[in-house]
């Protein structure tokens, strides 16, 4: 059964960490909604206000969700180079 409440998982920085966050969803088999808050209208201006989106998971799914986004956002990012 399927919930009609949708529950606001998380706020993003960047598109880097949205579409990270969409594939682990997407990988759980979690279904979930991005409303971004860029707007050509206004240039991004809402962007530094709100973050870059807001994702939103059914209310079944918010525990499970989170956690993903837990471990996501604790994973160091490494950056190397052959310099």
């Amino acid at each position: 059964m399927t919930s009609d409440r949708w529950i606001k998982a998380h706020t993003t920085e960047n598109i880097f960490e949205t579409d990270t966050i969409r594939d682990a969803l997407e990988r759980e088999g979690i279904e979930y909604v991005v409303k971004e808050h860029k707007d050509t209208a206004y240039d991004g201006l809402f962007v530094l206000q709100k973050g870059y989106a807001t994702i939103f998971v059914e209310e079944e799914n918010e525990a499970a969700a989170k956690a993903i986004i837990k471990g996501i956002k604790g994973m160091l990012y490494v950056a190397s180079s052959d310099d």
